[in-house]
C-alpha cells in the first residue's frame, strides 16, 4: 500500500455535498482518422486495458484509516472492474456546444464513488461533423496538472497507426485483498508516534512561508505581520518581492462569485490562438503566461463591469505552479505551490494591464522561487490527520461567509504542440474543467495544445449567471492587444 501525502489528502478532506474535489479533461476528437472511422466505449475500452499497466493510479483504491487517526492509503483494487469506469452516452440533436456544457456540468456535479478507484470516463456521441468527446474524470488526490499530462501522454498517441505498447510484466502475482477496518486501526495507531515528528520537519518551512501560504491574510494579524516583514527585508537590503508581499496580503475585495457555493455547477469553454498570443509576448516582452492572465483579468474585468459590479481594488487570483522535477515524473500524487497574486482588474487599458500583470507576476515569481518547494506539502502536515478534514471544511466555509483570502483560480498549463490521437481518432482540443469550493466561486483554467490555447471555465451555478460572457470577454481581450500592438 502507498500513503497519501497531508497534501494529497487535502483534497479529500475539502469535499462534502456542495464541494467535490476531482478534475476533468473535456477532449474533442475527430473520428476520421481512426480506423473504420469511429472512436466509441468499445475502441476506447480496448485502448484503456492494453495500457492500463502503465497508468498505476487507474487501478489504486482509497483505504480510510478508521476514525481519521492517519492519514489514508492507497492500494491496488483485487476487484478493479474497468467496465464500470467507462461510460458511453450522446447529446441531443443538434449537439452543440452549449449542450455539450451542459451535459459535462451535469457529470461533473456528480461526486466519484470512493469504495472504487477514483476515475470516469465517459464517452460522448452527438457532437456536430461526427465528433466525439471524451470527458475524464480523476480525483485531484490522485494527480496534478503535470502528472494529469503523464496519463494524457501515456493513453494518447503521436501517430494516429498507435505504437507498440510492451505487456504487463507477468510475475503471477494478484492484488492483494483490501484491509479489514481492524487491521487499518492497528496500522494507524502504529503511526501515532510518527505524527508529532512529522509536524516538527514540517515545522521550519512552515513557519518561513507561512505568509505565503494560500490563505493566510485572512486571519488576523497576519497583513500586520507581513507588513512588518516586509520593512524588516527592505532595511537589511534584501528587498525583492518585499513590494508584492505587501500587496498580496491586502484582503481582496468581495465579488459576485465570492459566497458560499451550490452544489452545481456551469461550465463553458472555447479557444484562442495560441499564435497570436505569441505575436503579442513578442511585441511587449512578456511571457505567454502574462499575456493568458492578463486576458483572463480583462474577462473578468468585463464580466463585472456589465453587472455594474467591478470592485475598485484588484482581485486577487491564485496561480497554482508545480514544484515537481524531473527525477519525480511518474511519481503521482500533487507537487505543487501557489501564487497569491493582484490581477489588473481595475485597469481599463489593455497595454498597462499586460504590463502590470507582467510586473505582478515577475515579483511574485522572485518571492516564490525563495520558498521551500515543499511548503504546502509541509504546512498540510502540521494539522493532525485526526482533525485535517473537519479543519479544512470549516476553515473554508468561514472565510466564504467573511471576506475569503482570494477572488478566483487562474492556472496555465503548457500542452504538446504537435497533434495526439486516441485510439486513432485525431484529438482536435482538450479543455479543462477544474475545481471551486466555498468563498471561490469561479476557476478559469487554460491549457495549451497545438496552435491554440483552450479555455475551461468552471463557476457557481448560483453565482455566475452565464459561463460564456467570460470566453466573449477573453476574445476581446485579446483583440484590444492585438489592436494596441505598434504598427508593422
Amino acid at each position: 500500500m502507498r500513503q497519501l501525502s497531508s497534501l494529497d489528502a487535502q483534497f479529500l478532506a475539502v469535499e462534502s455535498a456542495r464541494v467535490y474535489g476531482h478534475v476533468a479533461f473535456l477532449g474533442i476528437y475527430d473520428p476520421s482518422t481512426a480506423p473504420g472511422g469511429r472512436l466509441d466505449m468499445e475502441a476506447v475500452t480496448d485502448l484503456l486495458r492494453e495500457r492500463l499497466h502503465l497508468l498505476p493510479p487507474l487501478r489504486w483504491r482509497l483505504i480510510e484509516v478508521p476514525l481519521g487517526i492517519d492519514l489514508p492509503y492507497w492500494a491496488e483494487d483485487p476487484d478493479f472492474d474497468l467496465d464500470f469506469h467507462v461510460r458511453e452516452t450522446a447529446l441531443p440533436a443538434p449537439g452543440d456546444d452549449r449542450q455539450l456544457a451542459e451535459t459535462v456540468a451535469r457529470v461533473f456535479g456528480r461526486p466519484l464513488d470512493r469504495s472504487r478507484p477514483l476515475w470516469e470516463l465517459y464517452v460522448i456521441h452527438g457532437l456536430p461533423e461526427g465528433r466525439v468527446a471524451l470527458l475524464t474524470k480523476i480525483h485531484h488526490s490522485v494527480v496534478d496538472g503535470i502528472s494529469g499530462n503523464e496519463i494524457m501522454t501515456t493513453l494518447l498517441d503521436p501517430e494516429p497507426a498507435g505504437r507498440l505498447v510492451p505487456p504487463p510484466a507477468q510475475d503471477g502475482t494478484t492484488a492483494a485483498p483490501i484491509p479489514h477496518d481492524g487491521a487499518m486501526l492497528v496500522r494507524g495507531l502504529r503511526g501515532l508516534p510518527r505524527q508529532p515528528l512529522r509536524a516538527l520537519r514540517s515545522l521550519p518551512t512552515t513557519v518561513a512561508g507561512f505568509t505565503d501560504l494560500p490563505g493566510a491574510n485572512a486571519l488576523p494579524g497576519v497583513p500586520t505581520l507581513s507588513h512588518v516583514y516586509a520593512r524588516a527585508r527592505r532595511i537589511l537590503g534584501s528587498d525583492e518581492g518585499a513590494g508584492v508581499l505587501e500587496v498580496t496580503t491586502a484582503r481582496p475585495p468581495r465579488t459576485i462569485f465570492n459566497g458560499p457555493v451550490s452544489a452545481h455547477r456551469r461550465f463553458a469553454f472555447g479557444s484562442l490562438s495560441l499564435d497570436s498570443v505569441r505575436a503579442i509576448r513578442r511585441e511587449f516582452g512578456t511571457t505567454v503566461n502574462d499575456v493568458v492572465v492578463s486576458i483572463c483579468a480583462g474577462a473578468v474585468r468585463d464580466w463585472l463591469i456589465d453587472r455594474n459590479a467591478l470592485p475598485d481594488d484588484p482581485l486577487v487570483a491564485m496561480i497554482p505552479m508545480s514544484v515537481r522535477k524531473r527525477d519525480e515524473r511518474g511519481t503521482w500524487g500533487n507537487r505543487i505551490s501557489m501564487m497569491i497574486v493582484p490581477i489588473p482588474t481595475d485597469e481599463p487599458d489593455p497595454r498597462r494591464r499586460l504590463q502590470r500583470t507582467h510586473e505582478l507576476l515577475r515579483s511574485a515569481k522572485e518571492r516564490h522561487s525563495a520558498l521551500p518547494a515543499n511548503l504546502l506539502t509541509d504546512a498540510t502536515a502540521f494539522i493532525p490527520p485526526s482533525v485535517a478534514a473537519l479543519a479544512a471544511r470549516n476553515t473554508v466555509d468561514i472565510l466564504s461567509r467573511t471576506r475569503p483570502p482570494l477572488n478566483l483560480v487562474i492556472s496555465n498549463v503548457p500542452g504538446p504542440r504537435t497533434s495526439l490521437y486516441c485510439a486513432g481518432a485525431e484529438l482536435q482540443a482538450n479543455f479543462p474543467v477544474s475545481v471551486i469550493v466555498d468563498g471561490v466561486g469561479l476557476n478559469i483554467t487554460v491549457v495549451s495544445y497545438k496552435n491554440r490555447v483552450d479555455f475551461g471555465i468552471v463557476g457557481d451555478r448560483e453565482q455566475i449567471d452565464d459561463a460564456w460572457a467570460f470566453l466573449d470577454g477573453a476574445a476581446h481581450a485579446l483583440k484590444e492587444l492585438e489592436d494596441s500592438r505598434a504598427p508593422a
